[in-house]
């Protein structure tokens, strides 16, 4: 297969996880695309609320068609469920999946190169960190949140793309607020950028 049309598939699964950021946390966006040849077979991504998983979808959708295809993904498989579910690893290796493409590397422990070891000990070829700047971006509140244990806080006009409004409840410290809305899970929190509490936030180094 052409490394042009690996790109072309593997911008699809971008794009598909790019419309629905802000509504999957407490997981992070996922696209997935499943190909044979140029040939699109499906294209998911991660449901509201987290579930379920992009290429959990798509498997679902397949079924035995996905034996030898293509898989893109634009973060790392899962290799454990934390429900106790099959991961999202052995599903596809189940199916016998031809080769699987991922851009992001997944540092969270249920991931972090467990997945890609159940695929590879399968026999099925992965290639990671395709497009991995490109999809980068999806991520990064994410990683924010595995390094700080914190919701990364940003400052915008609209709150597209973001899990919700960050907002103080009465006598509440801006620290302790972002405690509460990394309890709830969220990952991604938007403050107006204009006004007195986002000059607040930047003052005290709390946005990014």
């Amino acid at each position: 297969m052409s490394r042009a049309l690996d790109e072309t598939l593997m911008r699809r699964a971008i794009a598909a996880a790019q419309v629905r950021l802000g509504r999957t946390w407490p997981n992070p966006v996922v696209g997935c695309v499943i190909a044979r040849g140029e040939t699109v077979l499906a294209q998911t991504a991660t449901a509201d609320g987290g579930r379920p998983h992009a290429e959990e979808q798509a498997l679902a959708q397949l079924g035995e068609a996905a034996h030898g295809a293509t898989v893109y993904i634009t973060l790392e498989p899962c290799g454990q469920r934390s429900s106790g579910a099959p991961s999202c690893s052995e599903r596809l290796a189940e199916v016998g999946v031809g080769r699987v493409v991922i851009a992001a590397d997944n540092p969270e422990p249920l991931s972090a190169g467990r997945g890609l070891s159940r695929l590879r000990t399968a026999g099925v070829p992965v290639e990671l960190g395709f497009l991995a700047q490109e999809a980068e971006p999806l991520y990064r509140a994410f990683r924010h949140k595995l390094r700080t244990g914190l919701p990364l806080l940003e400052a915008a006009a609209t709150g597209e793309g973001f899990d919700t409004r960050f907002q103080l409840e009465d006598g509440e410290a801006p620290v302790d607020a972002l405690r509460r809305y990394a309890r709830s899970g969220y990952t991604h929190l938007w403050v107006e950028n204009s006004g007195g509490l986002a000059n607040r936030l930047k003052n005290l180094g709390l946005l990014a």
